[in-house]
This record gives C-alpha cells, structure tokens and sequence, in this order.
C-alpha cells in the first residue's frame, strides 16, 4: 500500500483560530451535512431521557406512511379515552374528534401534544405498546444503536432513552428523505378547533430569532424534569445546513441562548473550502501489465471539507493505493482513498475511482511487463 502526500491548496487562508465550543449542556452534537463533519460531541452517544424530542420517531413513521401510501394527509384516525386523558403539551383532541393526519402533523410539532402522539402510536400499530415495538424496530434499521423508546411522546418512563447523536441522525434522515413535509417544522402556530391557549405556539426559539445570515427551520424542542431543556435544531445559511442537539439545559432562556450562540460558532467559526474539483485527476497511478502504463485516479464528485479557521496549515492530504494496479481495470473501479485529516475532527475519506478503461494487455505485453519487473528486481539487488 503506497501513501502519497498532497500539497493543501494556497486557497485556505488563514483566519483567526476557531475556539472549541463551551457549552453548558450536558449532552450536545452538531454536524455539518454537507461536509458530513461532526462540528462537536458532548456525551453524544450517552442514552438520556429525551422528553418531546423522540416525538421525531413518531413523526418519522407517521412520515414513511404517507410515503408508503398506507395514510394520506386526510386520512382520519379516532381518539381513544388514553389519548384524549395524557397530560402535559396537547393538541386538545377529544373522543368525539377525528383528526386528520395533517393536522396530527401539526399538533405533533407546533403545540408538542402528547395526545396527538398516542392518536398516531394508535391509529398506525393499534396500541401505544405496538408501535413502541415498532419503533425500536425501526430505530435499529436505521442504526440508531443508543435508542430504546417505551412510549410515542417521550412521557418519562425509565426505559424511554436516547442518545444526542441519534436524535442528530434522525433529524438528518428526516431532512433528506422528507422535504415536501419537512417545512412543516418551521411553523410556528396551529391552533386545533380553537382550543389550543393562544400562547400554545412552537417552542423552538430560533424561529423567532433567526440572524442576518442564517435562517432555522426545525425541529423538535424537549423538557422534563429529568431531562431538562434540550432542543433538536437546524439551520441553513447560503445552502450549508447544519444539525445541532443539545440537553440538559436550566431553563427555557438558557436553550434559547445556547442554541442561537451554538449556530453562529458553527457557521463563524468554520468554513468551507473545495480540496479536489468534480472530475479532477488527484494522481497518475501506475498501471501492471495493462495496455497504458498509468490510470488516472480521481473521485465522483470532488472533495469539499469543512476547515476550522486558523488550522489551514495542518490540514493533511494523503492519497492511499496499491501501486503498481493490475490490469485489467474498467472505468469508476474503486482503486484507492483519498484521506484528509483535520485537526479536531474525523477524517474524511473519499474513494478514489479510475478515470478510465485500461484493458489487460496481450501476451508480448505481459511479457515486456514481466522482463521489466525482473529487471528491476535484479537492479535492486546490485545496488541494495
């Protein structure tokens, strides 16, 4: 296996040294989706209780239905005596009501309520205890490897945890998969046959606050006792999207602040820079017993990565073959990797394909190629 070093592009100016963030929650993760760079980890894969955030399982199986076409946004489910007694945030159905999956859609994610989650758990798997069972099912499927869910609304239940970066994942797989109901989370009121009090808004405090330069657009606040205040967030900013959560937080303010100061570090304090062009050849490869004596290796769609400011000069580029490749070789064979490695963060490894056909070379090839390499071997003897 043969590595080969990469000169870093002049282009990555220096700036003044990102900071890692501090923060006051006991349990964070935030990544960077169009890097795929985890920005920060915090006790991220410690099950926690995760109070109304696991409303994001819920919502996300409800959401494969209407993809599957099992449900459809007027679809109706009834209100059993369960649903219309639970406690806590509700959406206000009652036994008589037959709410739409739409509006479910909204009573889960505007006003939190608790009673629109079992209307779901139970419309969709007959009992709450059912579509627990399936969302644990589901959850693994979808390697969310710190998750055990007892219930649909995050009611505290000792066995009802996860992790941050679950929730994180699940919320990227929510983004990618949903985006005609993903705006859905950016609203900010619903107000269920006018029964919702008239401050029963969306929790989540970066709808109202928002900045100059990047807009939030979901997803999910949580708070209990135990679990304090946390929040599943994202925003956007000229087309890069970033996922935070955090848990643990004091107090309502405190979250609000956190995840506002949370942002403007992820998106200040890193920016992004394109190492290897789409369709760019990375290195000439030597070729064994091919009819080219070289390939070129270069990647699908080119390589952009997130740099923290003030690091530029210790970003690392290695190119990682076999050497020499054997013929023959077709056209996007995966051949090797090319590795960047960033300070504070994971590395990000991206395939290396061949840039062409190199068909096996006939017999006088073989047999060229072969006096060669021994030749080679000989020369290596005498001098070493």
């Amino acid at each position: 296996m043969r590595t080969f070093l990469i000169w870093i592009a002049a282009a990555l100016a220096m700036a003044a040294p990102a900071r890692a963030f501090d923060t006051a929650a006991t349990s964070a993760w935030v990544y960077d989706v169009q890097s795929g760079t985890v920005l920060m980890e915090k006790n991220a894969d410690v099950p926690l209780p995760p109070a109304s955030m696991s409303k994001l399982m819920t919502l996300t199986m409800l959401f494969e239905a209407l993809r599957d076409g099992r449900v459809a946004m007027d679809t109706t489910f009834p209100v059993s005596e369960k649903a219309w007694r639970m406690g806590g945030s509700k959406m206000f159905v009652e036994p008589a009501d037959r709410p739409t999956v739409e509006e479910l859609i909204y009573g889960i994610i505007i006003n939190s309520g608790n009673d629109a989650c079992v209307v779901v758990a139970e419309g969709l798997a007959g009992s709450e205890d059912a579509f627990a069972r399936l969302m644990n099912e589901r959850a693994a499927q979808l390697g969310l490897t710190h998750t055990t869910l007892t219930n649909s609304s995050g009611w505290p239940d000792p066995g009802h945890r996860m992790s941050m970066e679950d929730l994180g994942l699940l919320a990227d797989y929510m983004i990618r998969e949903f985006p005609d109901l993903y705006p859905n989370f950016a609203m900010t009121s619903f107000n269920y046959k006018d029964r919702v009090p008239s401050n029963a808004r969306n929790r989540n405090p970066l709808l109202a606050i928002g900045a100059a330069d990047w807009t939030a657009d979901g997803l999910k606040t949580g708070h209990t006792q135990e679990a304090g205040y946390g929040l599943v967030g994202s925003a956007i900013q000229d087309g890069r999207r970033v996922i935070f959560v955090i848990s643990g937080l004091q107090s309502d303010r405190a979250r609000a602040e956190e995840s506002e100061r949370l942002v403007n570090w992820a998106f200040r304090q890193f920016t992004m820079q394109s190492l290897v062009p789409a369709g760019e050849t990375v290195v000439s490869a030597p070729v064994w017993l091919g009819t080219a004596s070289r390939v070129g290796l270069t990647t699908a769609n080119g390589v952009n990565v997130l740099v923290p400011a003030g690091v530029q000069d210790e970003v690392r580029v290695e190119v990682v073959y076999d050497s020499p490749i054997p013929a023959p070789i077709a056209r996007g064979d995966r051949l090797g990797q090319l590795v960047v490695t960033i300070p504070g963060t994971r590395d990000t490894v991206t395939p290396l394909i061949a840039t062409q056909d190199v068909p096996e070379a006939g017999f006088l090839g073989r047999m060229k190629g072969a006096v060669m390499q021994l030749g080679q071997r000989a020369i290596t003897a005498v001098t070493g």
